[in-house]
C-alpha cells in the first residue's frame, strides 16, 4: 500500500503544486522518484518529527496541501502535541501519512509497533482518521484528502488485500465498503488485515455460513449506518483490527451500539488486548501470537455462531 500511496501522490502533485511531502528522514528508495521529479516540494526534515509536524502546519496554514511520512509510532506518537496544538487546533492542511501499522515492522520490536495509534488519533478534534485495507483504498484515500483540506490521519499497512474494488466503484469517506454478503455474522475489518476477513469468510461460505465482510477504510467518521444494518439484520458482529482493542474500531463499533440501542445479538472485539507487544517477529508470526490470524479468526466465528 505505501507504493499505491505515493504513486497516487505522485501523479497528482505532478498536477498540483502545493503538495509538499515531508519525510522524518526515511522512505530512501520509496521516494527517491518523487524527490527527483519534485524537489520543490519534498522536504527532509531528519530524525525531528516534531519539527517536521510544525513545518507541515505552517505551510499547510500558508496555502499548501502537505504530507508528514515517517514509520506508524513516529509520526504520530512521537509528536502528538504538535498534531494536537498546532495541526488540529488551527484545523491547518495536514495529512499525517503513518507507513507500518499494526505489526508491520515487526522484526524492530516495540517501538516500532503501531497498536495504540488508530485510538490516539480519534480522540483529537479536527482530524479524520483513515485505515485502508487494500491498493485501491489506500489510493482513494489519498486522492480524498487533498480534496477534503484539513488534518487527515492515514495508517498504512505492509499487508494488505490486494485488490478488491469492484468494476466503477466509488470510493465514499466514511462510508464502509461490504465485501461479501452475508445474514449469518457481520466481520468488520480496518487495514491490511482485511486479507484474513475475507479468506475467513469465503472458508465458512464453504460450510454453508454466510459472512458480511465490511472493510472501514474511514474510522472517523465512522459508517453509523452500516454498523446499526449489520447489528438489526445480521446474527452478530465481529470486529478485528491489527490495533488495541481499547479505542481502536472495535471501540468506534461499540459506542454507536450503545449510543444508538442498535445492539446486534452478539458482539466481539478482536484485536491486541491492553498489554505491550513484547514479541519480535514477522507481522504475520505476531498475529498468530497474538490471536489475530485467520485461524483464530475463525475459531471466533464457530464460537459466536455457537453461543
Amino acid at each position: 500500500m505505501r507504493d499505491h500511496f505515493i504513486k497516487q501522490l505522485t501523479e497528482i502533485a505532478e498536477k498540483d503544486k502545493r503538495i509538499i511531502l515531508i519525510t522524518g528522514d526515511l522512505g530512501f528508495g520509496v521516494l527517491t522518484e518523487y524527490a527527483k521529479k519534485f524537489p520543490a516540494q519534498y522536504i527532509n526534515a531528519g530524525v525531528a518529527e516534531q519539527n517536521m509536524t510544525a513545518i507541515a502546519t505552517g505551510m499547510g496554514m500558508e496555502g499548501k496541501i502537505t504530507f508528514t511520512y515517517s514509520i506508524g509510532n513516529f509520526c504520530t506518537l512521537r509528536c502528538l502535541e504538535q498534531i494536537r496544538n498546532d495541526a488540529c487546533y488551527h484545523n491547518a492542511n495536514v495529512n499525517i501519512v503513518s507507513i507500518g501499522g499494526g505489526f508491520s515492522y515487526g522484526a524492530l520490536g516495540y517501538s516500532h509497533h503501531a497498536t495504540e495509534d488508530i485510538a490516539i488519533m480519534r480522540a483529537l478534534p479536527n482530524i479524520r482518521v483513515f485505515s485502508p485495507g487494500d491498493m485501491w483504498e489506500a489510493m482513494e484515500v489519498t486522492k480524498a484528502v487533498v480534496e477534503l483540506g484539513g488534518v487527515n490521519y492515514i495508517r498504512i499497512d505492509k499487508s494488505s488485500a490486494g485488490y478488491t474494488n469492484r468494476d466503477n466503484e466509488v470510493f465514499e469517506v466514511g462510508k464502509a465498503r461490504v465485501l461479501r454478503e452475508g445474514k449469518d455474522l457481520s466481520i468488520m475489518a480496518t487495514g491490511g488485515i482485511l486479507e484474513l476477513a475475507i479468506q475467513a469468510a469465503d472458508e465458512m461460505a464453504n460450510a454453508g455460513i454466510k459472512c458480511r465482510v465490511l472493510s472501514f477504510h474511514t474510522i472517523k467518521p465512522i459508517d453509523t449506518e452500516a454498523i446499526i444494518d449489520a447489528a438489526t439484520n445480521t446474527g452478530g458482529i465481529l470486529t478485528i483490527e491489527e490495533h488495541t482493542v481499547i479505542g481502536g474500531l472495535g471501540g468506534a463499533v461499540s459506542e454507536v451500539i450503545t449510543e444508538t440501542g442498535a445492539y446486534p445479538k452478539k458482539f466481539k472485539k478482536m484485536g491486541l488486548q491492553s498489554q505491550f507487544s513484547t514479541i519480535v517477529g514477522s507481522q504475520s508470526y505476531l498475529r498468530s501470537r497474538y490471536g489475530l490470524d485467520r485461524e483464530a479468526l475463525i475459531a471466533n466465528i464457530k464460537s459466536l455462531l455457537t453461543k
